[in-house]
């Protein structure tokens, strides 16, 4: 099974999240760039607003295209910009240096309205029976 850490939360579409006071970062899962498979192209997010559920990007594989979906409202203040000249990063550290943007989130306690560690794990399962 595909790593997925304690400490991060994670959205049905398989974005992670990991919330450092106002500040989230996100970024596709393990388990997602697993499926997608090799990275070939990642459409970054504008600066600025979003809403919760809303696409906020694309990434495109060799094998097919797919959103990313804002897990929290807030505003986008930063994005990974070295994902433009190497988005394999996506597939070799999707918890690390594959983030996709940072968001400054309106308020820091939706975030538990996210799937813990365990939730996921157990959505990664199902969907994969």
């Amino acid at each position: 099974m595909a790593e997925i850490p304690s400490e991060l939360r994670y959205t049905d579409s398989h974005e992670w999240v990991k919330l450092e006071g106002e500040i989230a970062t996100v970024g596709i899962t393990e388990h997602a760039q697993g499926l997608l498979g090799d990275m070939v192209f990642v459409e970054l997010p504008e600066l600025g607003n979003v809403h919760a559920g809303t696409e906020s990007g694309v990434v495109e594989s060799v094998k097919a295209a797919s959103d990313i979906y804002a897990p929290l409202n807030g505003t986008i203040v930063e994005v990974n910009e070295a994902l433009n000249d190497a988005p394999e990063t996506v597939n070799t550290d999707p918890y690390g240096e594959g983030w996709l943007y940072k968001m400054k989130v309106e308020n820091p306690d939706e975030v538990t309205s996210l799937m813990d560690a365990d939730a996921y794990s157990e959505k990664v399962e199902e969907d994969t029976d």
